[in-house]
């Protein structure tokens, strides 16, 4: 299995993601909240590149997530925080969400055969969603403001750990930044949290309140629930 990691969205290109299964990867916190509020019963969850759009597709019944700069939507019921997207709120209800990063993701991989939300809470679960798909994989580090997060690479690293050993060594192939990212992982997997916290926007994180979050989102292996695309709206992958 042949497997590609991108740094971050500006190095994507979606013609290259034909016949492919794609792993969106943004850990704090677009991916992360997706997952959450999935696995808390939603019934699907729209990423939209753009405020506006998110207004647009909004229906009477639908709840509002997303930020800018990790700064909650004025007039939007949540921010993208996942410790906001309880069972109790989400439950039985869509979700229409626009981020800075990892909702652009997922938009720009929409011509591969499948897209999936990865991170650290589902490592497992995505991988083994990458291998029963059977397609070639790119996992697509959202990063910020299209410059590399660690924190990605660093689930890219795990996602590829669990493909390793669920496939056997010699069946996984990966790039050179796949390989630098796996062994950024082994490197950090003991102390994954202290890790994050450390990175850019785990300083960032912890500045604006939201040490938290950076602490859910560091967890590994929390849930199986993996989020995919259908049509316009992401739902758990197997339902």
């Amino acid at each position: 299995m042949h497997i590609e990691v991108i740094a971050n969205i500006g190095e994507a290109r979606s013609d290259e993601f034909l016949h492919k299964t794609v792993i969106v990867i943004d850990v704090l916190r677009a991916t992360s909240t997706i997952i959450t509020a999935l696995m808390n019963g939603s019934r699907g969850v729209v990423p939209v590149d753009t405020v506006i759009k998110a207004k647009e597709l909004a229906k009477e019944d639908d709840l509002l997530g997303g930020e800018r700069y990790c700064k909650k939507i004025p007039g939007f019921d949540f921010g993208n925080s996942p410790l906001e997207y309880t069972r109790e709120a989400v439950h039985g209800k869509r979700i229409i969400l626009t981020t800075t990063n990892g909702t652009r993701g997922i938009q720009k991989a929409i011509k591969a055969d499948r897209v999936l939300a990865g991170a650290i809470i589902n490592g497992r679960a995505s991988a083994l969603a990458a291998i029963e798909l059977k397609r070639d994989t790119v996992i697509v580090c959202a990063g910020t403001q299209d410059v590399f997060s660690l924190e990605d690479g660093i689930c890219a690293g795990l996602i590829l750990d669990e493909i390793a050993d669920l496939l056997g060594e010699p069946h996984m192939i990966t790039n050179d930044f796949g390989l630098a990212m796996r062994g950024c992982y082994l490197e950090a997997k003991s102390h994954l949290f202290e890790t994050i916290l450390a990175c850019s926007n785990g300083k960032k994180m912890k500045k604006s309140g939201f040490l938290a979050d950076v602490e859910l989102c560091s967890k590994m292996n929390l849930t199986d629930c993996v989020p995919v695309l259908e049509h316009d709206q992401m739902v758990p992958y197997g339902r």
